[in-house]
């Protein structure tokens, strides 16, 4: 829980470590350190910061393919995250899964998923698992607006309710699905009648407010933990970024990002409601800047010097039928 100026300023030095590390990522990315797909966190850091202050060491975390927020948020290092960008055997998954498949079993991080939904039946099973060994875990499920039109999503929903499993499925609603806007692609857009339709109870915050979606996800994390059953949790927000570096972002102005940015960026709110509370101020918020700006740069400059996997272990993990 965010209580305190302690946690408070942990929490907002979070975002800002997201947000400096994501624009880090774009910068490299550029000079052809990272390869494959790149889909940015900017902008939508108040729902990973949120959510994860809601859960306890012990849950399960299952993300998208825009998961470096929420992999930094659950307390992976910026430096095994970025060796992972750069696809070396330092990352968190041994430079094989890249930016879309992030993954640590230390932190119940499990993934990273490519495909749009992939992640739903994951978490169901983590969360099924879960219930039939009898532990007290939370599974917390990270998807986009899209995944909403995924078949998996309804079957994911459907058996969540029927079998009462602990889940939370946390919609990050950036009201864009790649480039298709959410009135183009959904017919009706209020996203809790779709949950609420198979008995699951459903709420939405403002995911670009940092202490609303910390309460939010409070509230529905102990819903979830008191009734062993599922809940869903709409997250308003915008990615201020396109769909992935290779995204022309023809479907939307220049003006409509730009006003996002100016009235509604997650950190400058976060340090608005820090400075009226008297927990934050200008040199505070510098320092915080520059402890960021140090990990980042340690990051990329450990990632640089990090080895490939020695091309002896290519096989390693990898099943055959002969191996089975």
């Amino acid at each position: 829980m965010i209580d305190g100026r302690e946690r408070a300023l942990a929490a907002f030095e979070q975002m800002v470590l997201i947000r400096r590390f994501e624009e880090k990522c774009a910068e490299v990315y550029s000079t052809g350190k990272i390869r494959g797909f790149l889909h940015l966190y900017i902008g939508e850091e108040a729902v990973a910061v949120g959510v994860m202050a809601a859960l306890s060491a012990d849950d399960n975390v299952v993300a998208t393919y825009r998961e470096h927020g929420h992999a930094l948020a659950r307390g992976l290092g910026p430096g095994s995250v970025m060796a992972e960008m750069y696809g070396k055997a330092t990352g968190c998954s041994r430079g094989r899964g890249g930016s879309m498949h992030l993954f640590s079993t230390p932190h119940r991080f499990f993934g990273g998923h490519a495909i749009v939904g992939g992640g739903l039946p994951v978490a169901v099973g983590l969360a099924l698992a879960d219930s039939m060994l009898g532990h007290d875990r939370v599974t917390v499920c990270f998807f986009g607006d899209g995944a909403v039109d995924e078949g998996e999503f309804h079957e994911s929903m459907n058996l969540a309710a029927l079998w009462r499993l602990p889940v939370l499925f946390v919609c990050e609603n950036n009201l864009y699905a790649m480039g298709t806007a959410l009135e183009r692609h959904e017919s009706l857009t209020d996203l809790c009648v779709k949950p609420r339709a198979y008995g699951i109870p459903a709420e939405n915050v403002d995911g670009m407010d940092l202490f609303a979606v910390e309460a939010a996800a409070q509230h529905a994390v102990s819903e979830v933990r008191r009734h062993r059953s599922p809940f869903f949790l709409e997250a308003k927000t915008y990615r201020f970024r396109a769909h992935s570096m290779y995204d022309a972002e023809a479907y939307r102005s220049r003006e409509e990002v730009a006003e996002w940015a100016q009235k509604h960026d997650p950190i400058d709110l976060a340090a608005a409601q820090l400075e009226r509370r008297g927990l934050l101020d200008p040199a505070a918020r510098a320092a915080i800047e520059d402890r960021v700006r140090t990990a980042v740069q340690q990051a990329c400059d450990e990632a640089d010097a990090a080895p490939l996997e020695p091309v002896a272990d290519l096989l390693r993990d990898v099943l055959t039928p002969e191996a089975r």
